[in-house]
């Protein structure tokens, strides 16, 4: 097994925006979620997660709502705004752009 992966700085909010499109959840479901999707390769702790949160939802571009869990527990779960919607597709557009780049760079060196 591979030793986590860290993130590169500033995709986090790209990661969590992304997760968030598909549907709301709460903090510990987009941990696992992202563990999940990346097949191991990113983990992210409730120190770098929650920061990310408060930061999207004091731009308005998530929102959160307490709701009680399966288990009976409450917790907040987040949804994309419109506005986070947009932010979104920007980013994915900036991250694209840079990804595509940097391949071909590899490629030719």
């Amino acid at each position: 097994m591979h030793k986590p992966t860290p993130l590169l700085q500033g995709t986090l909010d790209l990661i969590v925006l992304q997760l968030l499109r598909s549907e709301p959840t709460n903090g510990y479901d987009l941990a696992q979620r992202i563990q999940t999707v990346s097949r191991d390769v990113l983990q992210v702790n409730a120190g770098s997660l929650y920061p990310a949160l408060y930061r999207l939802e004091e731009r308005a571009l998530v929102r959160a709502v307490w709701k009680e869990t399966d288990t009976g527990r409450r917790a907040k779960v987040y949804s994309l705004t419109a506005a986070g919607r947009q932010q979104l597709e920007s980013q994915r557009a900036e991250w694209e752009r840079f990804a595509g780049a940097l391949s071909h760079i590899l490629k030719r060196a």
